[in-house]
């Protein structure tokens, strides 16, 4: 059995996430509800839930505030949420599982289902959920990574290139670190939209200052600072020559 805590201020989101939990799970039980941080936070004291699902805004504070007085919280977390497009980004730069009210119970069973497979989160990773949503008018910095054996916070501009590999991701970065990440590159390609990178190929997604030369031999490809060569999809060879005029 899994033990669960739900924390929102709003009765009626209490009660539909506590029918639909009861409806999909047979092995989950729900072991106290909250209202506030300050009541969240009596009761975490007492009890340790394997799920937390929390919503952001309360009535006495936030959702972070609770992490901030609970720092050793070890239950894994699931953020409910009524915010919009640019706070769904901040999430997915922070890689931390969310539900966004009104609840749907697919999306539901699929963020159990990923918190039975140990979802967790570093302090780093909070960090970069706080920033975002706070200021969403300036792009995110840094990205957390999930690896199979880790969460790896990344800034953004040592990103040298993303590499596909089937539904998996390879992260090469400045320094040479390589990182292997179980999302998909078009996951990525739209998270990094308003940043300075560009799909050269299905297969790669490069960022742009790391561009070194445009070499025309073998169909033409290009040379990255790094020493690693890219190749250059026909369909996108256009782009990429407006992209290199423009450097």
């Amino acid at each position: 059995m899994l033990s669960a805590i739900l924390v929102d201020d709003m009765p009626q989101a209490i009660q539909v996430l506590q029918n639909d939990l009861e409806s999909l799970f047979d092995d989950i039980e729900i072991i106290g509800v909250a209202d506030s941080v300050v009541s969240a936070a009596k009761l975490l004291k007492q009890k340790s839930p394997d799920l937390l699902f929390l919503d952001i805004m309360l009535g006495d504070g936030t959702g972070f505030d609770l992490l901030e007085i609970l720092p050793q919280l070890k239950s894994k977390i699931i953020f409910v949420t009524a915010y919009e497009e640019h706070a769904i980004k901040a999430f997915r730069f922070a890689a931390i599982d969310y539900l966004l009210k009104p609840l749907n119970p697919q999306d539901l069973k699929a963020a159990v289902d990923r918190a039975r497979q140990q979802l967790s989160f570093t302090n780093e990773s909070i960090d970069i959920l706080k920033e975002t949503i706070r200021n969403p008018d300036h792009l995110p910095q840094r990205i957390s990574l999930h690896t199979l054996e880790k969460i790896v916070i990344v800034e953004i501009a040592d990103i040298v290139r993303c590499e596909s590999d089937g539904n998996n991701t390879l992260f090469v970065l400045q320094s040479g670190e390589k990182i292997f990440v179980t999302k998909t590159l078009k996951q990525f390609e739209t998270l990094f939209n308003d940043h300075d990178f560009v799909r050269t190929h299905r297969s790669h997604l490069i960022q742009m200052k790391y561009i070194q030369e445009y070499v025309r031999k073998d169909g033409g490809f290009l040379k990255l600072k790094n020493g690693d060569e890219i190749p250059i999809a026909i369909r996108k060879k256009a782009e990429i020559m407006q992209v290199l005029d423009n450097l």
